[in-house]
């Protein structure tokens, strides 16, 4: 960033947003969201708390915050939770304090999350949400991607694809629905849809104080 924009940022803060990634796996959110958080300084991630083990190469409060079932049942008892959800058997939830700090600081931060988790966080934040869904071309796409990871064993496959269409469904509960037929037009289309919400009027505090100024200035 600029002398010049980084100035202009700082004397027309805006209010940061909640962009929320959803898809089945293996339709493409978890690399968007990495290309997504490479790319642009103002995003950062909502590393998850989960309950489920860590697969091969995953870091522990990079990819996502390891922790027992006791331990992330005393934090959703004390409320340190934006939402959490149950996806294939495991407890996921998204921490509240970072998220909200990042967002008066003007920070976006990015949620890689099922549609339960969408919903409870249009519940609680509604202003502050913007939702896409990642669409697979076919399915048949989809269990060629899932086959391809190597992540899981077959049957871990199968239930994922049995599940996908249940995500699928929900498909029309977001603002935005991407097709990732190519993974860089669906990603510069992404870039689109947050280039715009951000300059949101809801998003621009300054701009009341701007606008009573310029009224001012009548004759």
């Amino acid at each position: 960033m600029s002398s010049d924009a980084a100035a202009e940022q700082a004397a027309r803060p805006r209010r940061g947003l909640m962009l929320v990634l959803s898809s089945p796996s293996g339709a493409g959110k978890t690399t968007l969201t990495r290309l997504f958080t490479r790319d642009d300084p103002e995003v950062e991630l909502s590393v998850s708390w989960t309950t489920r083990p860590p697969r091969a190469g995953e870091i522990d409060g990079a990819d996502y915050t390891f922790v027992s079932p006791e331990a992330f049942a005393a934090h959703r008892g004390h409320g340190g939770f934006l939402e959490w959800a149950i996806v294939h058997d495991h407890f996921y939830g998204s921490p509240k304090a970072e998220v909200l700090s990042a967002l008066e600081s003007g920070r976006d931060v990015l949620f890689d999350i099922d549609w339960q988790g969408a919903q409870q966080l249009t519940n609680s934040a509604q202003a502050d949400v913007v939702k896409v869904f990642v669409l697979p071309p076919s399915m048949a796409v989809l269990q060629a991607r899932l086959q391809s990871r190597a992540l899981d064993d077959p049957l871990i496959i199968k239930r994922r694809l049995s599940n996908a269409y249940a995500e699928i469904s929900r498909w029309d509960g977001y603002d935005y629905v991407l097709v990732n037929d190519d993974l860089e037009a669906c990603y510069q289309r992404l870039r689109s849809i947050v280039a715009s919400e951000r300059m949101r009027r809801q998003r621009q505090p300054w701009l009341p104080n701007f606008v009573a100024g310029l009224l001012s200035e009548r004759d």
